[in-house]
């Protein structure tokens, strides 16, 4: 696995949606990657952090900002 694989299939990872082989490929690359690994921590970061979001106490102005980011991703795909 290279890392722009491993990127791609970061969420899949996360999620638990891996074949037993894929998963082994996946920790065999961070094993060997330290960049691969930071990225897979801020990703989790990133998660648990976007989890203690409360939308009734976000500022509008932040609101409209993460929608617009969530669009432009999703027209990405």
């Amino acid at each position: 696995m290279v890392c722009r694989d491993l990127v791609e299939a970061v969420t899949a990872y996360i999620e638990g949606e891996m074949s037993p082989e894929d998963r082994a490929r996946f920790d065999e690359h961070l094993a060997a990657c330290d960049g691969c690994t930071t990225y897979l921590a801020q990703i989790r970061e990133t998660i648990r952090l976007a989890g203690t979001l409360d939308p009734e106490t976000l500022p509008a102005e932040q609101r409209v900002a993460l929608q617009g980011v969530f669009r432009a991703w999703a027209a990405e795909r």
